[in-house]
């Protein structure tokens, strides 16, 4: 491998993506919570609508006030150092832009949308950029990935059928893998799934029961003004009849493009649905092949290769998808011949029937990429925690952990955080660890083509090749 990989992002990611929060502007708040710590009130809740507050704070420090907000909102909460401000407030039903002035007073404050996480939500004094001090959120049960209460995954033993059983719980069956022999359940509540889960924990057809967790669909990507569209200058061999490899996408829809992009993918498979992408922008899963290309690229000699992308949806038209959906995407990919595959997702929820499952992955030596997380935490997030798989991070211009990205325990390697792609002529930037870890995989899959790299020399090359600062890169 000839060429040096260096981690540069060479932009400015708030430039054009920021948006001031105005009275009356809807921003993205994923839940609310009412909490009460040492005395000091914290009522905060937004209408169905998301458009109103109602708040009520008395006499509590900014920063405890941020860690709050932060965890309510689900934001990554930002202040510039030294800021200082007592909060107390007591109204109903202000616009939010409104709403953040009564309760921030004479500070500045700025919401900056995010493509695969959270909004940033930066409070300062003298400017924008000096809001570099992390908020943690409060801790809280509720700011964890829970199981969707009222679903069951159950996996039976080899061989076995389910016949009548699941129709006897009152179970309706949402969702089936042959190979895997499992199958996603419903029941009418959470009470009818709890009875059922030890009514089948104890049967002898019965080979697991596990929770089924949602991982939220990413964000669209950014539009971005730029004076050139960037391309990735590979192409695929005139006779590319041969032996591929593949890299497994598990994603939302991947679009066709009319691009030289088009050439390098493999039909889609569809996991969650049908889905209708839109036609005036990219969507994720169409930024993660674009940026998977460009991994490729960094790396190659020549502008030639036979790598080939199979996209494999996820999500379809739905606003999550689980970790049921991943394990089947998974399996899909094992069953198509992929020698890596891309996890540009993620959640808290550990699901024992997903780990599973990279565990077969991996025992076949495929290799598991997946984005470690857009909140400097260190919190575990699945799949990327699992141990069998290579849980990437995004690093600034210096190779260091970005500020936003999570630096956990679990984490392996550091890879640039942005992707500049193209659609329909136009510019987008999608930033994050889900564009760190698509590079890892093309940059992984474009050393592994032409040097026919075993497993284990190719995990050796990318420790070294996209180490994080300080860590041991032996293992």
């Amino acid at each position: 491998m000839k060429k040096k990989i260096t981690i540069a992002t060479g932009l400015i990611l708030i430039l054009g993506f920021f948006a001031f929060i105005t009275a009356g502007k809807d921003t993205n708040i994923f839940y609310d919570q009412k909490g009460q710590k040492q005395n000091e009130v914290f009522n905060f809740k937004i209408d169905a609508a998301q458009r109103f507050v109602s708040a009520e704070i008395d006499s509590m420090p900014l920063s405890k006030f941020l860690e709050n907000l932060s965890r309510v909102t689900g934001w990554n909460v930002y202040v510039e150092p030294e800021t200082t401000h007592t909060v107390s407030a007591k109204f109903k039903q202000r616009p939010i832009g409104e709403a953040m002035r009564l309760l921030l007073g004479n500070l500045s404050y700025a919401l900056v949308p995010q493509t695969n996480s959270p909004p940033k939500f930066l409070v300062f004094s003298t400017a924008m950029e000096d809001a570099t001090q992390f908020i943690k959120p409060a801790k809280s049960d509720s700011a964890l990935s829970k199981p969707i209460p009222d679903e069951l995954i159950v996996r039976l033993k080899k061989g076995e059928k389910p016949d009548k059983l699941f129709e006897s719980l009152g179970a309706k069956v949402i969702g089936y893998s042959e190979a895997l022999n499992s199958y996603r359940l419903k029941f009418a509540d959470e009470d009818s799934a709890k009875r059922a889960r030890d009514y089948l924990k104890n049967n002898n057809l019965v080979a697991s029961v596990d929770d089924n967790y949602l991982y939220r669909k990413p964000s669209d990507v950014a539009g971005l003004l730029l004076g050139y569209s960037p391309e990735t200058h590979l192409n695929q061999p005139a006779n590319n009849s041969g032996n591929k490899f593949v890299i497994g996408l598990i994603d939302t829809v991947v679009q066709k493009t009319d691009s030289p992009v088009d050439s390098f993918l493999l039909p889609s498979v569809s996991i969650a649905g049908d889905s209708k992408p839109p036609e005036d922008q990219p969507t994720h899963g169409t930024a993660m092949a674009e940026t998977i290309l460009r991994g490729i690229a960094s790396v190659l000699d020549k502008s030639s290769t036979d790598i080939k992308i199979l996209p494999l949806d996820a999500y379809g038209q739905n606003d999550a998808t689980t970790t049921f959906e991943v394990a089947l995407g998974i399996n899909a990919a094992i069953e198509n011949n992929a020698k890596i595959i891309n996890l540009s997702l993620g959640g808290s929820g550990d699901s024992p029937f997903l780990h599973d499952v990279v565990k077969q992955a991996r025992n076949q030596g495929i290799i598991i990429f997946a984005a470690a997380g857009n909140t400097p935490d260190g919190a575990p997030v699945y799949p990327a925690a699992y141990p069998e798989v290579i849980a990437v991070t995004s690093g600034d211009r210096r190779g260091n952990i970005a500020q936003y990205a999570n630096n956990g325990d679990f984490v392996d390697l550091v890879a640039p955080g942005t992707s500049i792609i193209t659609f329909n002529g136009q510019s987008y930037l999608v930033s994050g660890t889900s564009a760190s870890s698509a590079f890892a995989s093309g940059l992984a899959a474009g050393i592994a083509s032409q040097n026919n790299t075993t497993t284990a020399d190719l995990e050796k090359i990318l420790r070294q090749t996209l180490a994080i600062p300080g860590k041991n890169t032996q293992n």
